[in-house]
């Protein structure tokens, strides 16, 4: 059902060199870009993660309560994904590990703009 998220930035070099490193990771690469923004994604059918400087020139500011989760296929690699981001100047919003009932684990964190994101398995 998801096409894209779409997060703000305000210095997208910066934030492009963290999303490259860090979606790197999971086979993601850039499949679109432009002046004010970059896409990555696994393909180019699949759902992808954008980045943008607003297009209405005001800071890029980060939505309260609203959060981007990126799945991968073992809790091995939410560790590892949630490592890299917080070697890579992202702030802790939650370790990974085991979350409510039915499998969940996840490791939260926010990116070098405060946007909030975090990777995630099943079972």
């Amino acid at each position: 059902m998801i096409g894209y998220v779409t997060l703000g930035t305000n210095d997208l070099a910066r934030a492009a060199k963290f999303y490259d490193a860090l979606l790197g990771e999971i086979g993601a690469k850039r499949i679109m870009e432009g002046d004010r923004f970059i896409a990555w994604g696994v393909n180019e059918t699949s759902a992808g993660l954008g980045l943008i400087k607003p297009f209405d020139e005001k800071p890029a500011t980060i939505g309260n309560g609203v959060m981007v989760a990126l799945a991968v296929d073992s809790k091995d690699k939410v560790n590892k994904l949630y490592d890299k981001a917080i070697k890579m100047g992202a702030k802790d919003e939650g370790k990974p590990g085991p979350r409510g009932e039915g499998g969940f684990y996840a490791g939260y964190f926010r990116d070098l703009d405060g946007n909030k994101l975090n990777f995630f398995c099943m079972g």
